[in-house]
C-alpha cells in the first residue's frame, strides 16, 4: 500500500513537474499569439461595396459567396471582370466619403418622411445581376479608380453637381465611366446623416431611372473611401512602453491641403475633411468637394500680412437658392510677454450670402503658437464640437457649421506643408479633473480618519476590582 501510494505520488510530482513547465511557456506563447490575431483583426478597415446592372448572368452564385470574407487588392479584379467582358462598358461610380455595412441596418429605418436606402434596396431586387461585398479592404477600395482607369480607355467625367447628374449625356459609342462624389454628413446627429443617405438614395435612384428609362445599358458600383468605423490598435504587443491613449489608425489624406499665396510664397494653409454648413436648419451646403478637390473657389480677396491674415473663400452658385457664398477666416498674431513668444488666433469666422448681411460668429480655443499649425478634429456650432463657433449676430443663428479634421496655419509657413499642429484636445479633460478632485477628496478624509485614530489615548488609571473604586476629580 506505501508501495503505490509512493509510486501515485511520485506519478503526481512528475506530472506536476511537467504541468508546471507547460504552464511556465504556454501563457507566453498564447499571449503573443492572441495579442498578434487582436492586432490583425483591430487593423482591418473595412467597406461594404455594392454592384448591379443591368445586363444579366454577371456573377454566378459561387462568386455570390463572400460572406466573412475581406476582399484584397489581389481580389478585386476577379469580382469586377465581368463588368469589363460585357458588351455596353457604360460605368457609374457612386462615391461616398465614408460607409460600413453596419450603416444600411442602423439607418433602415424611417426618419419622418426620409427613407435612406430605399431606392439602393429596390434597386438591387429588380437588377438583372448584382452583388453585394461586405467587407472590402479600404486600401483596395481607395485604389478603386486607380484600377478602372488603367483597365480600360474610359471617357471619364466627374459630376459635382448632384442635381444635374440624372441628366448627364452618355455617349454610347465610348466606354464612359461617371464619377459621382454623394454628399458627405455629420456623423454626431443620426437625424442630419439619415437625411443625407435619403437624399444620396434619391439621387442614385434619379439617375437609374433616367439611364433605364433612355434604354441605356449600365453597371453601377456603390461604395466609400473609407470606413465609418474607425478601428483602433493597442500596440501592447511591438512595444514595451505603456500608451496613454489608444492610437487610432490614421487615414491618408484625401487630397492637398487649399493654399494661399502672396504673390511668390505660401502664406496660409486649409485643410478639413468635411466642410459643411446649413442655412435655417435645412439647406445643406457641402463645400468639401469645392475646396479642396475641383478647387472650385476663388481665395483672391485674401490678404497675408505679418500680423494679420485674412483666407477668403468664395463660392458661385453652391446649392439651389445661394447664388453666391463667401467665408472668411480672421487670424491675428500678437506677442504674448507670459510666453515670450509670438501667439496666432483664429478670431473671428464671417459668412456672407448673396452679398447681403454678414454672419460673424466669435472662435473660442482655437489658438496656437505662430510658428506651428492648429488641429482639432471638430469645428462648428455645436456645444460638442472641441472647438466651438460663437454667433455674435442675429443672422449667424440662421447658420449651423461643421468641420472635421480642421486643420489652418496663417503665419509661418514652410515648404507648402503645415508646420507641427497644436490640437485643441487639452490633457486634463473633464474625466481626469474628477478623477482627481475626487482623489483628493478621499485622500482628505483617510488623512483625517488617520490624524483621529492616532488622537486616541488609553486611561491613566484602571479600576480594580479587588480594591476601592475609582474616583476621578472633575478637574481632571
Amino acid at each position: 500500500m506505501f508501495r503505490v501510494f509512493f509510486a501515485a505520488s511520485q506519478s503526481c510530482s512528475n506530472l506536476s513537474g511537467n504541468m508546471a513547465r507547460f504552464y511556465s511557456v504556454a501563457p507566453v506563447q498564447l499571449f503573443w499569439y492572441l495579442t498578434g490575431l487582436f492586432k490583425v483583426a483591430l487593423a482591418v478597415d473595412h467597406v461594404p461595396m455594392l454592384l448591379w446592372s443591368t445586363e444579366s448572368s454577371l456573377w454566378n452564385s459561387e462568386t455570390t459567396l463572400h460572406e466573412g470574407h475581406i476582399i484584397t487588392k489581389q481580389e478585386l479584379p476577379t469580382v469586377l471582370q465581368p463588368i469589363f467582358t460585357q458588351s455596353s462598358k457604360n460605368l457609374v461610380l457612386f462615391l461616398q466619403d465614408m460607409l460600413s455595412i453596419d450603416d444600411f441596418t442602423y439607418y433602415s429605418e424611417s426618419y419622418g418622411t426620409e427613407k435612406p436606402f430605399h431606392n439602393v434596396q429596390e434597386i438591387l431586387k429588380s437588377s438583372s445581376s448584382s452583388l453585394i461585398l461586405s467587407a472590402v479592404d479600404s486600401e483596395t477600395a481607395r485604389y478603386l479608380l486607380d484600377y478602372l482607369l488603367g483597365v480600360v480607355e474610359w471617357k471619364l467625367t466627374n459630376i459635382d453637381n448632384l442635381n444635374d447628374a440624372s441628366e448627364m449625356e452618355v455617349n454610347t459609342s465610348k466606354s464612359n465611366l461617371f464619377v459621382i462624389k454623394l454628399q458627405p454628413g455629420n456623423r454626431l446627429n443620426d437625424i442630419s446623416m439619415a437625411k443625407i443617405f435619403a437624399a444620396n438614395d434619391k439621387v442614385i435612384g434619379r439617375l437609374t431611372m433616367s439611364l433605364q428609362e433612355r434604354g441605356i445599358h449600365f453597371s453601377v458600383i456603390y461604395t466609400a473611401m473609407r470606413s465609418s468605423r474607425i478601428p483602433r490598435i493597442t500596440d501592447v504587443a511591438l512595444k514595451s512602453r505603456r500608451q496613454l491613449m489608444t492610437i487610432e489608425v490614421p487615414d491618408s489624406i484625401l487630397y492637398p491641403p487649399l493654399n494661399v499665396t502672396n504673390g511668390t510664397e505660401t502664406c496660409i494653409l486649409m485643410y478639413a475633411s468635411n466642410f459643411s454648413l446649413t442655412a435655417n436648419k435645412s439647406v445643406h451646403v457641402d463645400l468639401t468637394n469645392s475646396t479642396f478637390v475641383s478647387r472650385n473657389v476663388d481665395s483672391s480677396s485674401s490678404a497675408c500680412s505679418a500680423t494679420n491674415t485674412t483666407l477668403s473663400l468664395k463660392y458661385s452658385n453652391p446649392v439651389d437658392n445661394i447664388n453666391s457664398l463667401e467665408i472668411r477666416f480672421l487670424m491675428t498674431k500678437r506677442f504674448f510677454a507670459g510666453s515670450a513668444r509670438n501667439w496666432f488666433t483664429l478670431e473671428t469666422v464671417e459668412i456672407v450670402q448673396d452679398n447681403g448681411k454678414v454672419a460673424r460668429f466669435n472662435v473660442s480655443v482655437i489658438s496656437a503658437p505662430a510658428e506651428y499649425s492648429f488641429h482639432c478634429q471638430l469645428v462648428g456650432t455645436s456645444n460638442l464640437y472641441g472647438a466651438n463657433l460663437i454667433p455674435s449676430n442675429n443672422e449667424a443663428k440662421s447658420w449651423d457649421v461643421f468641420i472635421s479634421e480642421f486643420q489652418i496655419q496663417g503665419f509661418s509657413v514652410e515648404n507648402n506643408w503645415f508646420s507641427y499642429a497644436s490640437d485643441c484636445t487639452s490633457f486634463f479633460s473633464p474625466g481626469i479633473w474628477m478623477a482627481l478632485v475626487t482623489s483628493i477628496i478621499l485622500l482628505w478624509i483617510l488623512t483625517y480618519g488617520i490624524h483621529m485614530i492616532m488622537q486616541l489615548t488609553t486611561n491613566s488609571r484602571f479600576d480594580d476590582p479587588k480594591g476601592l473604586a475609582l474616583s476621578v476629580p472633575q478637574t481632571e
